[in-house]
């Protein structure tokens, strides 16, 4: 059996042992009868992990099967490679580093392998072999993932060993993957930095190969690296006097990570050295680690925690009716919200967009005419008239975000007392911009633009003053992705992933991780606006039918109807 059909054999195990999960207890599916639920609202399925075991080099394999042979075998991080080192002379295996970074094509079946030797030429002592590759992203020696989509070629130099095997000699560093098998290889983890304000997490993803000792590369790379380039502006970096002493984070079967600390941490204070941890446990979710110990020569630092604020909260679904605005109730009836529902049933002008602050005290409210207004108790003041804007966004810090959609660079920041500022650096090689959302935590801002005739989705850092005023846009801003059609919303989904609804040329719902592939699914038929949450199960779409749709398992179902316009919480 080759290493592909013993690799594409785990793989299929795997995936039946989880549909067989899944099925448990069920005696057969129904073929008749109505609609059954599936997953509550929120409710998410995970997958069961597993690791690929791939096969060393086939005896009498030529050099093109050895190349084919290697990539197969990158498959199993165990040992640090160590399969696919059997692939590689005495003095390559030593040299070549397999941290360096990923190459993520489309799939292992579009690989097209070129050979200068052909398999059967026994006379031949060095070969090169030529890989074609559908790129769709790549990650660097940080883990940090981007999408590169395009045509890449990989070549490796063989020589023919004695004994008359071929094995490679020379390559670049770093592995190469499909983009099926990444997230099996890979584990995503989000290097949490605090915020300027010490009040908010703001998470960096990252990607790590899937091994025992991820606590100790996640605290490695939260110690001793740096934030994303583009996020950096926006964030605080872990203290850089500390740094992590030894080879490993030990965990305990308490799960509990003792971090080995040089002795500057002896000079933190209570604030700093809660702040560290706080950091760690929050950067290791997900790794099984329950709690962080920091140490200093064994001994252990008395260290709290930060109590951080998570705007991150599903409070209810808000929409205007044809009476009133508020929060939609199960029974099918809208809940005022106090102080805001009153307030925003004075205006008389048809409403686009309302977008509400999350202890709804404020809501920026766009008119059809484009105008906007921040709406409080007993107050509606208008803070930007300005023709063509997009939908406002308000930040954590009661501001509101407007643009026309002409001019990207004209950004502008209002206090609900009609104060406005504006943002400079704000997308500078945009024509134009049709999307604009403030992330929960204030740091990051995702928007649509438009450049060259290209859609994209782009997010930029928030490089504030003092009070907290929002003053330019960080440089360079990260590119997630190319789009190719018009997009009917935009919002976050939790606090690293941000969904896109398209109407063209199908209805269709994509969630881009900030630092990660994506996911698409369809979206219901006349999809026209988008509400984020804190996960994509509690997205809502509303319908040219003034229907709006909630997602149970992989359809979509009407939750609420009669609704004019779908309101969004700020940070979603």
């Amino acid at each position: 059996m080759s290493s592909r059909t013993g690799i594409r054999l785990l793989s299929a195990i795997a995936t039946a042992l989880a549909t067989a999960l899944l099925l448990a207890g069920c005696t057969g599916l129904p073929t008749t009868g109505p609609p059954n639920a599936g997953l509550a609202v929120g409710e998410e399925i995970e997958e069961p992990p597993f690791s690929f075991i791939a096969e060393g080099p086939e005896p009498g394999a030529g050099p093109a099967r050895i190349v084919e042979g290697f990539l197969d075998a990158s498959m199993s991080p165990a040992d640090s490679w160590g399969i696919a080192r059997k692939f590689l002379t005495d003095d390559f295996q030593s040299a070549w580093k397999p941290d360096a970074g990923v190459t993520i094509d489309r799939s292992v079946e579009n690989r097209d392998y070129d050979s200068t030797v052909e398999p059967d030429d026994e006379d031949a002592t060095s070969a090169e072999v030529s890989v074609s590759l559908a790129q769709v992203a790549s990650v660097d020696g940080t883990g940090a993932y981007t999408a590169d989509t395009g045509t890449a070629t990989a070549t490796y130099r063989l020589v023919r060993e004695e004994g008359g095997e071929w094995r490679i000699s020379e390559a670049l560093d770093g592995i190469t993957l499909d983009i099926d098998t990444f997230g099996q290889v890979y584990e995503k983890f989000s290097l949490q930095y605090f915020d300027p304000t010490w009040s908010h997490l703001v998470p960096d993803v990252r990607w790590f190969p899937r091994r025992a000792a991820m606590a100790t590369t996640v605290v490695r790379a939260l110690i001793s690296g740096k934030p994303s380039e583009w996020l950096a502006p926006a964030v605080r970096p872990f203290s850089s006097d500390v740094e992590m002493v030894g080879d490993a984070v030990t965990v305990d079967t308490s799960q509990v990570a003792s971090v080995p600390l040089n002795r500057a941490a002896l000079s933190a204070s209570p604030t700093d050295l809660a702040r560290m941890r706080t950091q760690l446990e929050a950067s290791l979710e997900g790794s099984g680690v329950t709690e962080v110990r920091l140490l200093v020569d064994g001994v252990p630092l008395d260290a709290g925690r930060i109590t951080v604020e998570d705007p991150i909260i599903d409070p209810g679904v808000l929409v205007l009716g044809d009476e009133m605005f508020g929060i939609a109730t199960s029974g099918g009836e809208i809940a005022p919200v106090s102080g805001l529902t009153a307030q925003i049933a004075k205006i008389a002008d048809p409403i686009a967009a309302v977008d509400v602050s999350a202890d709804a005290q404020l809501a920026a409210v766009q008119l059809r005419d484009g105008r906007v207004f921040a709406v409080s108790e007993g107050h509606t003041n208008q803070v930007d008239g300005r023709g063509g804007l997009v939908a406002p966004s308000l930040d954590p810090f009661g501001l509101i975000w407007t643009a026309p959609a002409s001019n990207p660079a004209a950004v502008q920041v209002s206090t609900a007392q009609a104060d406005p500022s504006t943002v400079s650096d704000a997308w500078p090689s945009a024509d134009a911009i049709s999307q604009l959302r403030v992330s929960a935590d204030g740091a990051r801002v995702a928007a649509v633009v438009t450049s060259g005739g290209e859609r994209r989705l782009v997010v930029a850092s928030v490089i504030r003053d003092e009070e907290q005023r929002p003053i330019s846009l960080g440089t360079p801003y990260y590119e997630v992705a190319q789009l190719s059609g018009a997009v009917q919303g935009l919002s976050w989904v939790g606090a690293d992933a941000v969904a896109v609804l398209s109407a063209t040329p199908d209805p269709t719902l994509t969630t881009h991780m900030i630092g990660g592939p994506s996911a698409v699914s369809s979206a219901p038929a006349g999809a026209t606006a988008l509400a984020g949450a804190k996960t994509v199960t509690g997205v809502r779409v509303l319908s040219t039918d003034q229907s709006v749709y909630a997602q149970r398992g992989s359809f979509w179902q009407e939750a609420i109807s009669d609704v004019r316009v779908l309101g969004t919480r700020a940070g979603y």
